[in-house]
């Protein structure tokens, strides 16, 4: 397995393996000189239909004889490939997954305010369903 991810071209557009780049968003990797010659090399936009996109851990499926470029992504970026790539039931619980660390981010400081602010710890615990040992934890 590599660190990087893969821009490849497919032989056949209608096949499914891989992801079109212009499907995750925007991507800093398609703006660098390196992949803007590779396309222009093989008579491709960013857009092309043939043109494809895996994560890391999926490059073993790129065929053997297919143009590729290895390229580096973000993490966001990886993360958007890979939510892309994953079937749709896999990725409706990775956006779940994704709005539950967004909306527990920053968990210990809220309930350290709340008390903080005089808001006893069984209305915390009533108001979040965290555990109260958790809330007290987040006040030291």
């Amino acid at each position: 397995m590599t660190d990087d991810a893969y821009l490849f071209l497919l032989d056949d557009a209608a096949a499914t393996l891989g992801v079109p780049p212009a499907a995750v968003g925007e991507l800093a990797c398609m703006e660098t000189p390196a992949v803007r010659a590779w396309l222009d090399a093989h008579e491709v936009t960013a857009t092309t239909p043939r043109l494809r996109l895996v994560p890391p851990e999926d490059t073993a499926a790129v065929p053997e004889d297919a143009e590729r470029l290895p390229v580096p992504l973000g993490d966001e970026e990886l993360s958007r490939l890979r939510q892309h790539s994953a079937p749709e039931s896999i990725a409706r619980v990775e956006q779940e997954l994704l709005a539950y660390r967004d909306c527990t981010d920053g968990r210990d400081a809220l309930l350290g305010r709340a008390l903080a602010a005089g808001v006893p710890l069984n209305r915390i615990v009533e108001l979040t369903g965290e555990d109260p040992a958790a809330v007290a934890a987040a006040g030291r």
